[in-house]
């Protein structure tokens, strides 16, 4: 009997030390950096920067395969600390809201048809393309206010999204909810934008939507800075070079540009 303990604790002794032995022997030195990055993030955990969490952004911030100024939710504030802490320059251009391309509500694009079932944009456009004449309007479903993890996205009483630009963090969620597109993070202090994501000719357009874009190409030729460009029967105001001047949405002769 005391052989068979003697033996019993033997084996387990030597088991446990093996196990000890391998684990010093394999274990992988973490960067203490990665921890204090982690503390400095917001924990929100939102997905927004592309990675599945707030603890795996800062892993790759540290190793370097994110930038410090990857998170979303934090801003330029945030990105200054994590530069400051890794010795980082750290770009904190201006900031980024969603904003909806589309106001066509019931009145201005009536819908085809009634839809009763689930409040699922994607659901929505599965059948029958849509309950709007547009095929690349807004369905009002809702997807992307439910993706909204910081109560910045409200349906508004027309059926058309409404962004709080004081809430939104720029996290993309909406943007991948939107199974049309419609939504795209731009500079908050842009002020103009084409609310029409159609790519019909013009006299297409205009039989399924009273505020769409008709590709009419106005707007491109008033606009002082060549900020704006038309392909596909849609103008696109490109940010970097807006002035905020407002002629495109003056001289749009479908207010399918507005101010936001």
């Amino acid at each position: 009997m005391i052989e068979a303990v003697v033996v019993v604790g033997l084996s387990s002794f030597v088991a446990g030390f093996g196990l000890y032995a391998a684990s010093k022997k394999f274990s992988v030195e973490k960067d203490p950096r990665i921890e204090e990055v982690n503390e400095i993030l917001p924990g929100a955990n939102c997905g927004g920067c592309g990675y599945p969490g707030c603890s795996a952004l800062a892993e790759a911030i540290v190793k370097g395969d994110a930038p410090a100024n990857a998170c979303p939710v934090g801003g330029a504030e945030l990105a200054e600390k994590i530069g400051k802490l890794l010795g980082l320059e750290v770009d904190t251009s201006v900031r980024k809201v969603a904003k909806i391309k589309c106001h066509g509500d019931k009145e201005k694009c009536p819908p085809k048809y009634e839809y009763y079932g689930p409040a699922d944009c994607h659901a929505i456009v599965m059948l029958g393309g849509g309950n709007k004449g547009c095929i690349y309007g807004c369905v009002g479903g809702g997807s992307c206010v439910k993706a909204c993890n910081f109560d910045a996205l409200k349906m508004g009483d027309n059926g058309i999204p409404v962004v709080d630009e004081e809430k939104c963090t720029a996290c993309g969620l909406c943007v991948k909810a939107c199974p049309r597109n419609l939504i795209e993070l731009i500079d908050v202090e842009k002020k103009f934008i084409v609310s029409c994501s159609s790519k019909d000719k013009g006299v297409e357009t205009k039989k399924v939507c009273s505020v769409g874009c008709i590709g009419c190409r106005l707007c491109a030729k008033n606009c002082p800075e060549d900020a704006i460009t038309v392909e596909n029967n849609l103008a696109y105001i490109h940010a970097e070079k807006c002035i905020n001047c407002g002629k495109c949405e003056e001289v749009c002769p479908t207010k399918a540009i507005i101010k936001l």
